[in-house]
């Protein structure tokens, strides 16, 4: 069973190394391009606004060119390739001074974010070689999971391979010289409000939404807005020119989001590291997804690892439990599960003679666990799971974040 699952993962497949070896660009395909908008001091268009003189907190005072800011990528500017010479690039959903960027600057403090306009964006961005990963947010200790993450997990062919949990420490920005009691109004991402709830009421102001808090921090610098503040980071005021008007003002003072880290090439499991495996499968096809062996593996300097997968299964009673058993029997910890609707099959019908046909939602069900893919007990789960499974995707084994 445990030669069988290996097959089936993929470890010596060489149908998908070809696969993975054709669709890599080579250099000489690449075409010359200029990296503006990568770029901190540059951007291919200008953002509303002008110079803002700022003081910060600290008694610190410098002025902020909000022109100098970089645009977040769209689908239009997604045609250009990479410098090979230029540091590792990180794709985000956002303006500078989100929460994502900060992920993505703790999981890589030097190197260059690369704001996108949509989630959707930040995977093409790695997909067409704009930049080597992307950092998402797929969950929240407050508002749960991010669902939009995980359909967007299995339209695209990234690999995860790492995580970031970021304590979030939400801020209330304005312009210098404002007063909390001249504030009219407060922008933020809804969720981001609606985390800060206790805080806000007593503010008593109205509550604006926008797609994301470093744009709430930017449309308030940029528009010189003396009445209104930003439910943001404290990033965001360094990089807007914002004072901090108060911190942690969000209802739960332990609020933490996970980051998953997507790259095209994934992380190769080696058995004398533990690793976290995720798997996804489908209710169409019965092929489990994963990358070939052949594709380089990098080291770690980390104790511990996770896999994620994600599967659909077969019409039954107690098919759930069974499938789960899978992993309790073999001593694997599940730190994850999910259920997705399906979007191409979302009703299931089941003719019977007596009642008639009975309709119920058909599942994808997500699932993070403690063992290495290079393990036996996980590659042995792997094969029991296919029993029950109609579809399997591995989405990536990586190294969990252990440094909240």
């Amino acid at each position: 069973m445990a030669l069988k699952c290996v097959a089936l993962l993929g470890w010596r497949s060489e149908y998908e190394y070809s696969w993975w070896n054709r669709n890599k660009p080579s250099k000489s395909n690449l075409a010359p391009v200029t990296i503006r908008w990568f770029s901190r001091q540059r951007s291919i268009n200008s953002v509303q606004g002008g110079k803002v003189a700022a003081t910060h907190n600290h008694g610190r005072k410098f002025h902020k060119d909000l022109t100098s800011l970089p645009k977040p990528l769209t689908v239009a500017d997604l045609s250009v390739t990479l410098d090979d010479s230029s540091k590792v690039r990180i794709s985000f959903k956002g303006m500078l001074g989100s929460y994502s960027e900060d992920a993505a600057l703790k999981a890589y403090p030097k190197c260059e974010t690369v704001p996108c306009d949509e989630f959707e964006d930040a995977f093409k961005a790695v997909e067409l070689w704009l930049a080597e990963k992307a950092v998402l947010p797929i969950e929240n200790s407050s508002g749960g999971s991010i669902h939009r993450n995980y359909d967007l997990l299995l339209r695209h062919r990234l690999h995860i391979v790492g995580e970031v949990q970021l304590p979030v420490n939400l801020c209330l920005l304005a312009l210098p010289g404002v007063r909390i009691e001249q504030l009219k109004r407060v922008l933020s991402h809804p969720q981001a409000l609606a985390v800060s709830d206790i805080f806000l009421c007593k503010l008593g102001v109205p509550r604006e939404n926008v797609d994301d808090t470093g744009f709430a921090a930017q449309y308030v610098a940029s528009n010189g807005l003396r009445d209104a503040a930003a439910v943001a980071s404290i990033r965001a005021a360094e990089v807007y020119g914002l004072n901090v008007l108060a911190e942690k003002i969000q209802d739960d003072s332990d609020n933490i989001t996970r980051f998953l880290v997507l790259a095209r090439d994934p992380i190769i499991p080696r058995t004398d590291k533990p690793f976290k495996a995720t798997f996804l499968f489908h209710p169409y096809n019965l092929e489990l997804l994963y990358v070939p062996s052949r594709v380089p593996s990098f080291e770690y300097n980390i104790s511990s690892f996770q896999t994620s997968i994600v599967f659909t299964l077969e019409e039954g009673p107690g098919i759930l439990f069974k499938a789960l058993a899978v992993f309790a029997l073999r001593d694997i910890n599940l730190t994850k599960i999910e259920s997705r609707p399906q979007r191409k099959r979302p009703l299931r019908v089941v003719d019977d003679s007596n009642t008639g046909a009975a309709r119920y939602f058909d599942y994808l069900f997500y699932i993070d666990f403690e063992a290495s893919m290079a393990e036996p007990r996980a590659q042995n789960a792997l094969g029991h799971l296919q029993e029950f499974a109609t579809f399997l995707r591995v989405l990536g084994c990586y190294p969990m974040d252990t440094t909240l």
